[in-house]
């Protein structure tokens, strides 16, 4: 009979517990990081573009600015999405 994780002694309880730790103390922080650092690289974007409304190589950069914030945020969320999506599916088995 093959062991399954209904076997007593054969649980996986430590590496659990060492991954959760790297996910809350590492990965959640250097996410919300990146994430905060995108949006202000947005805002930023929005600024020069409005401050500098007159002037339509200033407003290309802004709006330059705004969609690399854009695609940040996208990307951030992403990865989110995914290492959800492999917890979920790790945990299945």
């Amino acid at each position: 009979m093959p062991p399954t994780s209904d076997t007593p002694g054969l649980t996986n309880a430590p590496l659990n517990d060492f991954l959760g730790k790297v996910e809350s103390q590492v990965l959640l922080p250097i996410i919300t990081l990146l994430a905060f650092a995108a949006f202000v690289v947005f805002l930023w974007g929005v600024v020069d573009f409005i401050r500098q409304a007159d002037n339509p190589e200033a407003r290309k950069i802004g709006q330059t600015h705004m969609i690399w914030g854009v695609v940040g945020i996208v990307l951030i969320f992403g990865t989110t999405a995914v290492i959800n999506l492999i917890k979920l599916f790790l945990s299945v088995f």
